[in-house]
């Protein structure tokens, strides 16, 4: 009792000396205004334009504010909701994540189906909570290895045929409690097929069967710029597979609008959205015409976004996609969960490079968060081996772990639009908003995505953001760690592992000439006549009938030449695959393959002049310049005298000799370096680190100076030219 006393009065004083405290408050600060906040920075920038270099331009069109204000969200009524309502720019689900996480769809790439399946289990043992399913090229354009393009079989993920494949595939993984997760290319009515048998010999419900197997025939005519049939038959199928998905397997998703094609080729998050929705608008009326309401296709439909390198506006676009979709269903007709849209994302491939690998993982972690940030369905973080190699289980599970940490670590999953109200993130999205629907109907109003892709505006559009894109990295007005800035000359690249492909091929071939062998032929023939009959005005049909054809033996393959016929599809300029960092690496991979073969490198000399802290500065710019390309760079702590540089850099036999010193000291130093070097050894390039004043450069062009290398230079195109000099471009 008397320490219960004791311990009372204790808190009883710490409460009293709680309440001495006076309240802390910020009143003997003035607020300042824009006026003068802009008047300090001003003085700061010491004669440097405020306009020029506070404000920011991005690829979509958009200036960034230095500072945003509460003022900034005057004038803005989109924000003014909650979540799950109206807009549904704060998320289409009220509770958010909370009460159902964004599902963790991690793909698995292995070639063969059991390879396949042991990876996919693996996945959902480990977190995951998709099966998520990468298909080679051959399957997802419906050849089967008997007459697919070798390079295509097994390429970036499993090889299927067969009945027997698709089950092997899916054996032992609970569909029923998992989602799928499984792109089929522009047509899915052979894969549709194939799963719902295996359900059904399986005894899984397909009312319980919930994630997504979908097709999306213009995201293949873009990237590979032809079909094998006309679009108006895809819309047919398409049409089939959502109707049978609405009776028979209703959370399913059959449609996706895969914005990886432009996303990959270099299209800015403006251009990604309006494309995206213009597909979207072309499958809803080509449904429309095949008695398929608005409230049914959206039930159906699933949006795929990469998210790219600019944190927030990936956040701005995922905000503002819900709101844009929102207003294009509502003034079609739909109803509020229509209104609701379903988007799954994955990580840039875009930005992911080769060189530095590791440096992946950062890029993923932040577009991930961005992601979380946005809003969205459900995730794919790529591995940050994910463009050098079929990832490892190491890769695998530092990928996939990013994701269950920020569900269960870090608590993503709690709050709920954590962009509302954000001074910056608001004016953004706006912003996007309106820059997004006007680039949507712009193409609408030119008669649609097809008629853009037919006429190359949505190709040349995408081509001149690659462009710039290229143009900035060249200039490093744009930084990739590791590639074009901070290059690790010790880095050795990452092993790409000996798959045996004519193994790989054999075997699945012997798999369908074991298929063949054991079926009924005459009755498969049968089968597949009817299916290119096409003779199935009750949509839905189809799928029974290739259903039923499978069952009897039939493979994807003929199932999809059975539906070709003689036709022939819409033919396009392809939108081709990049990545940011592609000619770099295309540069440091030359010089190490020269290297390899001959024994030599661009060799650079530093001529640095004077004591280290006057050279230093610039020798470390020049030297990481220099290295982005993998040349030798020879380096010293400076010499006292012109002619003691000059003796050293002759004696390096160097190919280029690199001035390096102040500007105060130039217009002593840099002319004679140049002519002493020039009279002994006219062939041996001459550099100077940093801008010139004209009055230096004429004097140093006078003496012999051959280039100048500065922050403003084009790293890409001067280390061209040189390995161009040294003979490494044939």
């Amino acid at each position: 009792m008397e320490q219960d006393k004791t311990l009372g009065e204790e808190i009883r004083q710490e409460e009293q000396q709680e309440q001495d405290i006076p309240a802390v408050t910020f009143d003997e600060f003035e607020i300042p205004s824009y006026e003068e906040w802009k008047e300090a920075v001003v003085a700061l920038l010491k004669g440097k334009p405020f306009e020029k270099s506070m404000f920011t331009k991005t690829y979509e069109g958009i200036t960034l504010n230095p500072i945003y204000r509460m003022e900034d969200l005057e004038g803005l009524t989109h924000n003014k909701t909650y979540p799950g309502m109206e807009s549904n720019l704060r998320g289409a689900n009220a509770s958010g994540y909370i009460h159902k996480p964004w599902t963790i769809a991690q793909e698995c790439d292995a070639k063969t189906p059991s390879e396949a399946n042991e990876m996919v289990k693996y996945e959902l043992l480990k977190g995951s909570t998709a099966a998520s399913v990468v298909l080679d090229t051959a399957t997802r354009k419906g050849y089967d290895v008997d007459t697919a393009n070798k390079e295509e079989i097994a390429d970036i993920g499993v090889s299927l045929s067969t009945l027997s494949d698709v089950n092997k595939l899916l054996d032992d993984v609970d569909l029923e409690k998992f989602e799928i997760d499984i792109y089929a290319g522009a047509s899915n009515i052979a894969l549709l097929s194939a799963v719902a048998v295996v359900c059904e010999q399986k005894k899984l419900s397909l009312k319980k069967l919930h994630g997504a197997i979908t097709a999306d025939p213009i995201g293949e005519l873009a990237l590979d710029g032809k079909l094998t049939r006309p679009l108006d038959e895809y819309y047919d199928e398409m049409a089939h597979s959502i109707c049978w998905a609405e009776k028979f397997a209703p959370e399913l998703k059959t449609v996706v609008v895969n914005t990886d094609v432009y996303h990959n080729g270099g299209a800015n998050d403006i251009q990604e959205v309006a494309y995206a929705m213009n597909e979207a608008v072309t499958y809803m009326k080509s449904m429309e015409r095949r008695g398929i309401d608005v409230n049914t296709f959206c039930r159906h439909l699933r949006f795929h976004f990469s998210i790219g390198a600019n944190f927030f506006m990936e956040i701005a676009k995922l905000r503002s996609v819900k709101m844009i979709w929102a207003q294009i269903v509502k003034n079609c007709g739909g109803d509020d969960i229509a209104q609701k849209i379903n988007i799954y994302v994955s990580t840039s491939s875009f930005c992911q490079t080769v060189y530095d690998p590791y440096v992946n993982l950062l890029r993923a972690a932040t577009q991930s968060f961005s992601a979380v940030v946005g809003g969205m369905d459900g995730m794919f973080v790529k591995p940050f081996d994910h463009c050098i190699r079929p990832s490892d289980e190491f890769s695998r599970r530092i990928a996939r772990n990013i994701q269950i940490m920020e569900q269960h670590e870090f608590n993503f999953i709690q709050p709920i639009d954590p962009a509302g109200g954000s001074w910056y993130l608001e004016p953004l999205t706006e912003e996007f908003t309106q820059k997004a629907w006007a680039k949507f109907q712009e193409i609408e109003a030119h008669g649609g995505l097809i008629k853009a892709l037919e006429n190359n505006t949505v190709q040349i559009a995408i081509n001149e953001v690659l462009q710039a894109r290229f143009k900035n990295l060249a200039t490093r007005k744009d930084r990739a760690v590791g590639n074009n800035m901070y290059p690790n000359m010790t880095e050795k690249l990452l092993e790409v592992p000996e798959i045996n492909f004519d193994k790989i091929i054999a075997d699945r071939k012997m798999a369908i000439k074991v298929n063949v062998k054991v079926r009924d032929n005459d009755y498969v023939k049968l089968l597949l006549s009817e299916i290119g009959k096409r003779d199935f005005s009750e949509h839905g049909s189809l799928i029974n009938t290739v259903k039923q054809t499978i069952k009897a033996g039939a493979t994807l393959g003929e199932i999809s030449t059975a539906l070709t016929g003689e036709a022939t599809g819409e033919v396009i300029e392809a939108i081709l695959p990049h990545r940011w960092t592609e000619r770099y690496e295309q540069l440091r991979h030359r010089t190490e393959k020269y290297l390899e073969k001959t024994g030599e490198n661009v060799n650079i000399f530093l001529a640095n002049m004077g004591p280290i802290p006057q050279h230093k500065a610039r020798a470390d710019f020049v030297t990481s310049f220099m290295q982005v390309a993998a040349f030798n760079v020879l380096t010293n702590n400076g010499f006292p005298t012109v002619e003691e540089a000059v003796q050293a850099a002759i004696d390096s036999n160097a190919d280029v000799a690199i001035v390096c010193s102040t500007d105060s000291t130039y217009p002593e130093l840099a002319p004679a370096v140049t002519s002493g070097i020039k009279a002994v050894k006219p062939s041996m390039k001459v550099f100077l680190a940093g801008a010139p004043t004209p009055e230096l450069k004429k004097a140093c062009d006078e003496a012999g100076m051959d280039d100048y290398i500065s922050v403003r230079s084009n790293c890409y195109e001067t280390l061209l030219r040189m390995q161009k000099e040294k003979g490494m471009i044939e």
